[in-house]
């Protein structure tokens, strides 16, 4: 078990996921940095304007890249957007979205000290 809380990286799935390779994990890292802020962003946009395909489809894709890293609070997070937007029910996304911006603080630490 990774000794980090379940919302940081698990360095030893992550690295299973990219077949060992510590220099490709870091490479997805640093893309996932650079682009989160902005899937962030469109999140709370689409909450913001109650778009709710929006909020769906956006947290369907943040899901999958924070799967990569192993990061299980952030995966769960995202996948309770992903539901409400699913669900055209958007009752709770603004608790839901503070959720999965506080594991993604958490996961950015993590994936920066690679």
């Amino acid at each position: 078990m990774n000794p980090h809380s379940v919302g940081s990286l698990d360095r030893e799935a992550a690295l299973a996921r990219v077949g060992g390779d510590d220099e490709l994990l870091k490479e997805i890292a640093n893309l996932f940095l650079e682009n989160y802020e902005a899937w962030l962003t469109e999140l709370r946009q689409a909450a913001a304007s109650k778009d709710a395909d929006g909020v769906q489809r956006t947290a369907h894709g943040l899901k999958g890249s924070v799967a990569n890293f192993g990061a299980r609070d952030a995966v769960e997070a995202a996948l309770k957007l992903e539901s409400l937007g699913r669900s055209g029910n958007l009752t709770g996304v603004a608790e839901s979205l503070q959720a999965l911006e506080a594991a993604l603080e958490t996961l950015r630490v993590d994936l920066e000290s690679l």
